[in-house]
């Protein structure tokens, strides 16, 4: 069984990680969306309301998991058997600085990353814009999954 890590802060979840997901279903037998614990980042949603919002969107898929962990991503994907990272790529940016983890982390473990590049409908969408709508009260179902547009009015 081929299983993947999607790893993230999912601060707060976005249609651009949602599409990626999807599209790795395509290529994974089991995903799974693993929240990363950074003590040094502040977050706008607690953990549990991370987790409550993804499950949400994944509710009917049994191939996907969702979960927390602390420490290095490839630690965690041996620990759950996972032979892969799955990321997604927006910017040239993001390509450069996904290529530098890559290449560490083949080093460190031998864990491919499989990179998928955003639909073009998705690039612009980050959480950070999203925080920022969301903090000043403006809709963001233009940029969220509708599953969890309720548990972001929290």
């Amino acid at each position: 069984m081929k299983t993947a890590v999607f790893p993230g802060t999912f601060d707060p979840f976005t249609l651009g990680h949602a599409s990626v997901v999807r599209r790795g279903l395509r290529i994974f037998d089991h995903i799974i969306i693993a929240i990363g614990i950074n003590q040094s980042k502040s977050t706008m949603f607690t953990l549990e309301e991370r987790l409550e919002q993804i499950r949400a969107c994944f509710k009917n898929e049994p191939r996907i998991e969702v979960c927390s962990y602390e420490g290095l991503t490839v630690d965690f994907a041996r620990r759950k058997n996972a032979g892969f990272i799955l990321r997604g790529i927006r910017t040239l940016t993001d390509f450069e600085y996904e290529r530098l983890l890559s290449d560490v982390n083949q080093k460190i473990s031998e864990i491919d990353t499989v990179c998928l590049f955003t639909e073009p409908e998705y690039s612009s969408i980050q959480s950070n814009v999203v925080r920022e709508l969301l903090k000043y009260g403006q809709d963001v179902r233009e940029f969220v999954p509708s599953s969890i547009i309720e548990l972001l009015k929290k």
